[in-house]
């Protein structure tokens, strides 16, 4: 059966359609993971979170709280300080990932996390936004811990290190936002710690 990411890729020929790296400095202080590709999102852009509502909510949070500095002519905001990846690369069939292919993509995951929280270059805290329950899990498997004792649940901060905290979001999907599961101050409290945890630390 042909997957929706190869069919886009011969429909949409102008599209990414293909593996979405991270974006963002490898020196970061932020790490944002988030579930997958969305079919009208990164994996028709090539840039996560970028080209659907999802992005727009995250991308409006990182330019208010210091993350992402503005740029003109529709391209996406520069981003300072932060870098942003998914758990999976590929668009997933009937974009829900499963746990197969997250175990397939660990590898690009655990690169991303061992630039953030990797060996003595490290001289300031750093943190990991983890959004929805799916990213959570594939950190904490990334980094080799456990996922009992480190439940998911919106504004949870768990310390994993020394110096380095993850901290939980409901995803900012338009199911969630649409329905009021997410709201801005919601989100913005996430943000005001993660200012907290890296920028004023």
């Amino acid at each position: 059966m042909l997957l929706q990411r190869d069919a886009d890729a011969v429909a949409h020929p102008q599209w990414h359609a293909a593996p979405v790296a991270a974006a963002g400095p490898t020196k970061s202080r932020l790490l944002i993971v988030g579930l997958a590709p969305g079919r009208l999102g990164a994996h028709r852009t090539g840039r996560p979170f970028w080209g659907d509502d999802s992005g727009d909510w995250l991308h409006e949070a990182l330019l208010r709280h210091g993350f992402a500095r503005a740029r003109e002519g529709g391209r996406p905001p520069a981003l300072k300080g932060c870098r942003i990846t998914n758990a999976v690369r590929c668009l997933p069939p009937g974009n829900r990932p499963t746990s197969a292919e997250r175990r397939r993509c660990s590898v690009f995951l655990q690169r991303d996390l061992g630039e953030l929280c990797g060996g003595g270059r490290r001289q300031r805290p750093v943190a990991i936004l983890a959004l929805g329950r799916f990213a959570h899990e594939a950190v904490l498997l990334g980094l080799g811990r456990g996922l009992s004792g480190l439940p998911f649940f919106h504004g949870a901060e768990h310390p994993l290190a020394k110096g380095v905290t993850l901290v939980d979001s409901y995803h900012c999907s338009r199911y969630n936002t649409r329905t009021g599961r997410l709201t801005w101050p919601m989100f913005d409290a996430v943000f005001e710690r993660l200012e907290a945890l890296t920028l004023r630390s």
